[in-house]
């Protein structure tokens, strides 16, 4: 067609439907959920798809990310919501900060948000934290810069890499990744991604723009509750982390006994990320709820107002999935994998990429996991070797890269640390884009030895 052969018109075609897709959402303020279900009707019908096949595979690959996503996002928004509503998150915070000591706040913020981030969305883990930022700096007198920037690294780290946030589970769905080993090359990548981007970074910015918070968010924020029965350090951890203890748990098992033995089959079962996220919710009705005061009607109460805010995620990420299997169905997939196979380009790298230049043209996270790991998914099959893992962890660190004014993230930070968008772009925009960059050269030094 025009004098191009198949895979080159692909390719351009799937081109056109990405730059169409960026321009809804950024140009026209289209909801991203309808610029994806127009983009992928778009590329199905320009790509040669017969005209039946075309929404049939958007049903297909919206239902397919949905059957498992959604699910998960359920039970981990509810475990999140009654975190918050208990006290847990304070709890973790507050006992961090108490160990290591005023002059090591920035690090006990930075320790305490990676904990509390693993069954947060970043947004509300945002929210849920920022009281402690203002309480301890106006308890100290210390930057309130130095002490947030490590609490935004340890939020942002786990949503963009570690399961079970949205974004890494996707990727691993679309990639047929191991969650397991996900979640330990996450933790092994992330630590150290957050403590460069977080306390070591917060500490050099803070000289330079300390940041001078609202008196008005101040006195609102920075009084500390009292009296409240907070769950216990020790509960609050195994309830938090029971999930990912039992999906490390499974790998474990998979790696230790055969297919067929009794104990791999039971794990296979047990730490599934539905069944580990339910276990851990069903605990968290009665470490964060029954046993904090609250009656059933409260804890019911909890967990219905935690799922109204999903929907919107729910839809992008089922629209994703839609345009994920047009990617596949079209065949535009396999012309991308042909392409890297022939140019001999890093997959790994190439994931990075491809969702960092989304990320950079959207705005959105979300968005650029789930197109990025559409367009990247056939190397799996094409180049022998590739480790589906770490192609998961490149995902989510390209989908981080320099927040900037397209991005709700970026000016909930500047509005809250009461900065300037000069001001937020050298500390909030650096901090992202040290994550990704970062995160990114440690995923590949990875790749050397797994």
């Amino acid at each position: 067609m025009f004098g191009l052969s198949h895979e080159t018109f692909l390719l351009w075609d799937a081109l056109i439907a990405i730059i169409g897709l960026i321009l809804l959402i950024t140009k026209f303020r289209v909801h991203p959920f309808i610029a994806l279900t127009l983009a992928a009707g778009f590329l199905g019908l320009t790509s040669g798809m017969p005209v039946d096949k075309v929404m049939k595979s958007f049903q297909d690959g919206f239902g397919g990310v949905l059957g498992f996503v959604g699910i998960v996002l359920g039970l981990g928004t509810m475990l999140g919501k009654m975190m918050a509503e208990s006290g847990g998150a304070d709890q973790i915070a507050r006992t961090l900060i108490r160990a290591l000591g005023q002059e090591r706040v920035h690090w006990a913020m930075m320790f305490a948000a990676f904990l509390v981030g693993i069954p947060l969305f970043f947004e509300i883990g945002f929210v849920l934290l920022i009281p402690l930022v203002f309480i301890v700096a106006k308890r100290t007198g210390i930057s309130i810069v130095k002490i947030g920037m490590p609490l935004l690294a340890g939020l942002s780290v786990v949503h963009g890499l570690v399961p079970p946030h949205p974004g890494p589970l996707l990727a691993i769905g679309i990639f047929g990744a191991d969650i397991g080993k996900t979640i330990f090359y996450g933790l092994l990548v992330g630590l150290p991604t957050a403590m460069i981007a977080g306390p070591i970074f917060g500490n050099f910015i803070s000289k330079y723009v300390p940041g001078s918070p609202s008196q008005e968010l101040m006195d609102q924020l920075a009084h500390e509750p009292e009296g409240r029965d907070l769950p216990g350090f020790g509960i609050t951890l195994v309830t938090v982390l029971l999930p990912v203890f039992l999906m490390l748990l499974k790998t474990f098992a998979d790696v230790a006994f055969d297919d067929k033995h009794l104990f791999r089959l039971w794990m296979d079962f047990i730490g599934h990320p539905i069944t580990a996220l339910l276990a851990s919710l069903l605990l968290a009705t009665y470490t964060f709820g029954y046993a904090r005061g609250f009656n059933s009607k409260q804890v019911l109460k909890f967990l219905d107002a935690s799922l109204a805010p999903t929907a919107a995620i729910i839809l992008i990420i089922g629209a994703g999935g839609g345009f994920k299997q047009m990617l596949v169905a079209s065949g535009v997939g396999d012309a991308i994998g042909h392409l890297a196979v022939q140019t001999q380009f890093s997959p790994i790298l190439l994931a990075w990429v491809v969702a960092g230049l989304i990320r950079i043209a959207t705005g959105s996270a979300t968005v650029a996991t789930i197109t990025g790991a559409g367009i990247v998914a056939p190397l799996v099959n094409l180049v022998p070797g590739v480790n589906k893992e770490l192609l998961v962890l490149a995902t989510g660190a390209g989908s981080l890269i320099l927040s900037h004014v397209n991005d709700a993230g970026f000016w909930l930070v500047k509005q809250y640390f009461n900065m300037t968008v000069v001001e937020t772009f050298k500390t909030w925009t650096v901090l992202e884009t040290l994550i990704s960059v970062v995160g990114i050269i440690f995923i590949m030094i990875l790749a050397a030895f797994v």
